[in-house]
């Protein structure tokens, strides 16, 4: 797939997940891809778990759909309303999930580019994620984040050192399909924002003709 198709095309993926197998040479060019990210000072702070256990995956899916209700519950009556019919994941029905986390200690306490930006680590990650979901695009695998959770409890759930932070649950997996308009646009939870509304020139605010 092209760079731009995949960037297109890409889905934040929930109910499309069949949890046919990912063959371990996808899988390994897929986490590759990730590993190849751009990091703050070479850092490459991210580390990647993977989680197959089924036991594992519902009780993960137990605390999700726990927090969903917490948040549902600060939402007036037109917004609950939209978001009773937006499914928030496909932890069951994904083939695996992939924890990616974020080591600050990550290239000693001197990492050239963060001193005056701690947060550079952190969107190393990042990156490290957009490149995993690209990749997946590219090989016809669906890519879904899950949000609904608390860090401490995921830390706990899969073990992960004190210092080292969860910053994604992403659900992996062969899909049926992706679906050409993204699901908070299909259930008119939010529009998409216009390019041209996002660009300034030279300043905040600033005219621009593109």
């Amino acid at each position: 797939m092209d760079l731009y198709d995949a960037i297109h095309h890409r889905r934040d993926v929930r109910a499309q997940f069949t949890g046919a197998p990912v063959p371990d040479e996808v899988l390994h060019r897929v986490l590759a891809s990730a590993h190849a990210a751009p990091s703050v000072g070479h850092s490459q702070p991210w580390d990647f778990i993977l989680v197959r256990d089924p036991e594992l995956r519902r009780r993960f899916h137990e605390h999700v759909s726990a927090e969903r209700q917490v948040f549902a519950a600060t939402l007036d009556v037109a917004a609950a309303e939209r978001f009773a019919h937006i499914k928030i994941d496909g932890v069951l029905e994904s083939t695996l999930s992939v924890v990616v986390t974020y080591d600050h200690s990550r290239g000693g306490p001197a990492v050239l580019g963060r001193h005056a930006i701690a947060d550079t680590g952190l969107y190393s990650a990042c990156l490290a994620i957009q490149n995993l979901w690209l990749a997946a695009t590219a090989e016809g695998l669906g890519v879904g984040w899950v949000s609904f959770y608390r860090e401490e409890w995921l830390a706990d759930l899969l073990g992960i050192p004190a210092g080292i932070r969860p910053v994604a649950w992403l659900c992996l997996g062969p899909v049926t399909h992706l679906e050409t308009v993204p699901d908070l646009v299909r259930h008119g939870w939010r529009q998409k924002r216009p390019l041209a509304e996002a660009i300034h020139t030279d300043r905040w605010g600033g005219a621009t003709s593109a």
